[in-house]
Order: C-alpha cells, then sequence, then structure tokens
C-alpha cells in the first residue's frame, strides 16, 4: 500500500482504539477474500475491511490485544458463538459502553477474556448490558472459519 493509505488505516484505528498497532515502515498489503478484503502487516491477516471500515481478524486482536469495542459473554454462551453463532444479548454478562449500533467488535468468554469472534452489534454497549432478550451481535469472523484457517496457513 501507498505511505497515505498505510497512514489513513492507521489513523482510523488510533480514533477508534486510541493506540498505535503498527508503524509506517510495516510492510501492509491489501488482498480480496469472497466476503472482504483483507489487511496483511508483515504478511500476517491482522484486519479486514467491510464496508470501508477497518476491523481486526481474530489473530489480529491477538496480536495486538486492544482493550475497546469488547463484549463478554457466559460460558454458555461460547460453543455457540464458536460455531458461528450469532450472540444474543441474553448471554452477554459485560460489553464496552460506548459500544454504539452497527459497530464492529470483539467477542470474549468470562473466564479467560480472549477473543472467540468478531462481529456487528445490533445494538448499543449498554442496551447489550440492560436487555434480556433479542439478537445483540450478527457474527462475522470466528474461531475456526475460513478466514481464521486462511491465516492459519500463512503464518
Amino acid at each position: 500500500l501507498k505511505k497515505k493509505e498505510i497512514k489513513d488505516i492507521l489513523n482510523e484505528l488510533k480514533t477508534k482504539f486510541s493506540s498505535d498497532f503498527f508503524d509506517d515502515d510495516s510492510s501492509v498489503e491489501i488482498g480480496n477474500l469472497d466476503q472482504f478484503r483483507v489487511i496483511l502487516v508483515d504478511e500476517e491477516i491482522d484486519f479486514m475491511m467491510i464496508e470501508d471500515k477497518v476491523v481486526f481478524t481474530l489473530r489480529g486482536l491477538y496480536k495486538y490485544n486492544p482493550k475497546e469495542h469488547f463484549v463478554v459473554v457466559d460460558m454458555g454462551a461460547v460453543g455457540f458463538v464458536a460455531k458461528g453463532a450469532d450472540i444474543m444479548a441474553p448471554g452477554i454478562i459485560d460489553a464496552d459502553i460506548n459500544i454504539q449500533k452497527n459497530d464492529y467488535v470483539w467477542i470474549c468468554d468470562e473466564k479467560n477474556r480472549k477473543p472467540l469472534a468478531v462481529g456487528m452489534t445490533l445494538m448499543t454497549g449498554e442496551e447489550m448490558k440492560s436487555k434480556n432478550t433479542g439478537k445483540a451481535i450478527k457474527n462475522i469472523h470466528y474461531v475456526g472459519d475460513e478466514l481464521w484457517n486462511l491465516s492459519s496457513q500463512i503464518t
């Protein structure tokens, strides 16, 4: 990518997560998959582009360990989330209160706090914490899916 494009990606990440994840000197490339474009940083699939938004992959979450835009699910939901199920409000025990509807977030379990999935929110963080019914997050990337397996082959 051109330096300006890398800088734009860095700025978007810094605005959303208030942290630097890689620098201008990193090797950054974009590849196309069926569902979305992926961003490789130093030959690892760390991010994806969805509707012109930069979103962490699970591998990127493990690598950079961001503290924002998280949702915590109870242990009873883990098996379903890990198989690609959408996240229902009753299974959510905590969420970043700054999350807005249509944000991209990462989902972790209450015990280990390790990323399980990435999804798009259907309600705000406040609503996720207070509602006991309804679908809260559309699951778009989870451990064991095609993107996870592809990134395992590259790294």
